[in-house]
């Protein structure tokens, strides 16, 4: 059975960013095995515009009824769901920053989690609609955070995850990258064997 993998990178530092690097190492180890398939999405490369009243107002109009401009717009959610839809696995390489996660990225999940699509809202509450899927996530950081309240960022990404069904999610984390060269060495050194761990359990 192929575990359909999409890997969605962020950093703004491209090849020189430590989470671009995760995602690299990731893809390498599970192309080396006949279970993985791998689509690779760059959010810098191929970057989105910040979502705007045009774009959320054609997800409102049916599509026979949609002009030219508002079918354009309204296809550029309808692909990247489409996509996520595909794989099983989603793998999220995300730098901090300022705490938080980067623009591109988060113009990304304004466009993925959308009500009806990817989840719906039910007398209970919210339903994620894509569920049975996994995700893991690859965070750089420069200084280290994990498990303090300046950590906002992955409960943010799992709560995200979450609201579109997605809720088996592991991390990896690789931080103190600015905390000198012996801290950064470590910190990748241990992140990539964890990433190797996650390959091989798929």
């Amino acid at each position: 059975m192929t575990t359909r993998t999409l890997v969605i990178t962020s950093s703004i530092r491209g090849e020189n960013g430590q989470s671009k690097a995760l995602a690299e190492h990731f893809i390498a180890v599970a192309q080396g095995r006949d279970s993985v398939e791998v689509t690779h999405r760059d959010l810098v490369a191929n970057e989105l515009p910040h979502l705007s009243l045009a774009e959320l107002g054609s997800w409102q109009v049916a599509d026979e009824e949609r002009t030219a401009e508002q079918r354009q717009l309204a296809t550029r959610s309808a692909d990247l769901i489409d996509e996520l839809r595909a794989h099983d696995l989603v793998v999220l390489a995300v730098p901090m920053y300022n705490f938080g996660i980067p623009s591109q990225l988060k113009a990304w999940f304004d466009r993925v989690m959308r009500a009806g699509e990817t989840f719906r809202y039910t007398e209970s509450g919210p339903q994620g609609l894509l569920e049975g899927k996994r995700a893991v996530i690859l965070a750089a950081r420069g200084g280290q955070y994990a498990g303090t309240e300046k950590d906002t960022q992955t409960p943010h990404l799992k709560l995200m995850l979450g609201m579109i069904g997605i809720g088996d999610v592991d991390t990896v984390f690789a931080e103190g990258l600015n905390m000198g060269e012996g801290k950064r060495d470590a910190a990748l050194k241990e992140a990539r064997q964890a990433i190797d761990g996650l390959v091989e359990r798929l």
